[in-house]
């Protein structure tokens, strides 16, 4: 399954980031800046990358107007 925000590579090898998806395609901004639909058979979820690229908030942020 893909969900926005997934590190994916394409059959030849070329790193993008899932924009959207639908029920057979994910939009996905290569990393040549190119955008495009890609049938999500062509796409594999690259785990690791996937997860070192994630957005972590500290708990113990504090938000300047609280």
């Amino acid at each position: 399954m893909f969900h926005i925000g997934d590190c994916v590579v394409y059959t030849d090898g070329t790193r993008g980031v899932v924009l959207e998806v639908t029920d057979d395609r994910c939009h996905v901004l290569w990393e040549d800046y190119f955008v495009s639909w890609e049938k999500k058979e062509l796409l594999t979820v690259d785990e690791e990358l996937t997860k070192k690229q994630t957005i972590r908030v500290s708990s113990h942020v504090s938000h300047p107007l609280s």
